[in-house]
């Protein structure tokens, strides 16, 4: 697959399915997070494996402006269509957004961009799991009425402070690695 530098019909059909892929992947995070509180707090983490290929493949594919934003897109599409767009969830992935596409247009499309706005990327769901650490009291109450017993005391006692930069540190070298495996497997185009 040739990446291509302007948009057209043939690479936005492209870019639909890796919309669909990006939002597939994030909800899939999500749902790991529903399985254990441990998985809940290490969301960027598992963001960093799931996420990061396909919109490094994205990047790869269309060297122009706008893939972010169309990533972003499909995800805000995907809280509407939960019913759980709100600012923390929203706000995020708009800031995500603009982000890797300046990124992208400073590095002017080329490999190091490309790899910084995976990465950034990768931080899709940071509006939902970014409640554990700065809105500890809301996550606590909505664990209790939506998760099953016990749940709630062990993701407050799986996510201390400490641990927030920690997760963050660890979720990012995983993209970077992840990123890296991602072009070496679909051969992307030097630049």
């Amino acid at each position: 697959m040739k990446s291509e530098k302007k948009w057209s019909t043939k690479n936005a059909l492209w870019m639909l399915l890796f919309v669909v892929l990006y939002v597939v992947m994030s909800v899939i995070v999500c749902v790991f997070g529903a399985i254990h509180p441990f998985f809940f707090v290490c969301y960027q983490i598992t963001a960093g494996l799931l996420v990061t290929g396909v919109a490094a493949k994205a990047f790869d594919k269309i060297r122009a402006f706008g893939v972010a934003a169309c990533l972003s897109c499909g995800m805000l599409l995907a809280f509407f269509a939960m019913q759980d767009a709100n600012l923390w969830h929203c706000v995020p992935v708009i800031v995500i957004a603009v982000l890797a596409e300046i990124v992208r247009m400073i590095f002017k499309y080329g490999s190091a961009g490309n790899l910084i706005a995976s990465v950034i990327m990768t931080f899709s769901t940071f509006g939902y799991y970014g409640q554990i650490w700065f809105n500890r009291d809301y996550t606590y109450k909505c664990a209790v009425e939506e998760m099953p017993n016990g749940y709630a005391d062990t993701l407050m006692n799986c996510s201390p402070a400490w641990a927030f930069p920690v997760v963050i540190i660890i979720g990012i070298a995983v993209a970077v690695v992840n990123y890296n495996i991602t072009k070496k497997l679909f051969r992307f185009e030097q630049q």
